[in-house]
């Protein structure tokens, strides 16, 4: 396999954390929630899950622990930044906090403990295309990701419940001026992305990587919070955006192991600098961003 088949082999893999993550965010800010503790939301979830694989309870039982788990964590967040309209910055930098120390005062006992990850299933004839076709073997979650996220952009564009988000999001008063409960959406729309987060964490910690180490999300949780705004807010560039970050991270992995002559830590850090650089590139551009924004992202509402 050369570097081209390893990346596209493991980018979509590499991509599902990102993705996930991204796509819970993005229905918050949908709603006008802006929650900044997705990191330590997607930690709790990794160390839930991977205590509960570890213990024998099996990976279905450890996602909804680690999707529970996370949305339970959120939901302090809605709490403290919507029913006592606190600032959701510092609200969700605190959240993300308390994630991060949770995961690690759980997982303590846990270090360098490796579970067994999921088989992969592949598709039929397509797997065995040349050079593409590793991208069609992949295992269950990244499957279910894809379906999420054809779910999550046909709600959006095609059902009441999307457009009900979306004018929560917009002009919260209009929208309680027409009846809908506009905290209570903003609550589902925070749980719901809390949930995502801690499939994320737990697909990172008990099948992409399948052991427990401290700080295993290692920023992940702030990729897809800048992926969001990569993504303009639309389902369909954000996807595209957590392949791009897929693709970085697994081909800095194979630069090395080509013994390219440079730094391990400068190819490492290879992600975090192409987000700070496609931001750069998008905040620049506000019309975009007015386009496509969410009008009372971040924004208290009182009743």
């Amino acid at each position: 396999m050369n570097a081209v088949e390893f990346v596209l082999a493991g980018m979509l893999a590499a991509a599902t954390p990102f993705l996930l993550a991204a796509l819970g965010e993005l229905v918050a800010e949908r709603a006008g929630v802006l929650n900044l503790g997705v990191e330590g939301l997607m930690a709790l979830g990794a160390v839930i899950a991977f205590i509960i694989v570890y213990q024998g309870g099996g990976h279905l039982l450890g996602f909804l622990a680690a999707g529970l788990a996370s949305a339970a964590l959120s939901l302090v967040f809605a709490l403290v930044a919507l029913g006592f309209r606190a600032n959701q910055v510092a609200t969700g930098l605190a959240i993300g906090v308390l994630g991060q120390g949770l995961s690690a005062l759980f997982g303590k006992s846990f270090e360098s403990l490796t579970v067994k990850g999921l088989p992969k299933l592949s598709l039929a004839w397509l797997s065995d295309i040349p050079v593409i076709g590793g991208l069609f073997t992949q295992d269950i979650v990244v499957w279910l990701s894809l379906a999420a996220t054809l779910a999550i952009w046909a709600m959006f564009a095609y059902t009441k419940t999307g457009l009900v988000i979306r004018a929560v999001g917009e002009n919260p008063k209009a929208a309680r001026a027409l009846g809908y409960p506009v905290i209570a959406v903003r609550f589902a729309a925070v749980a719901f992305g809390g949930a995502l987060a801690g499939f994320a964490g737990a697909y990172a910690a008990v099948v992409y990587t399948p052991l427990w180490a401290d700080g295993m999300i290692a920023g992940r949780g702030w990729i897809a919070i800048a992926l969001v705004v990569f993504g303009t807010w639309l389902t369909s560039r954000i996807f595209l955006g957590a392949c791009l970050f897929g693709a970085v991270s697994l081909a800095s992995l194979a630069a090395q192991t080509t013994g390219l002559d440079v730094s391990s830590q400068l190819l490492s850090s290879l992600p975090y600098l192409v987000t700070i650089v496609v931001l750069g590139i998008i905040s620049s551009n506000r019309r975009l961003l007015k386009l496509n924004g969410v009008a009372s992202l971040g924004e208290p509402f009182e009743q």
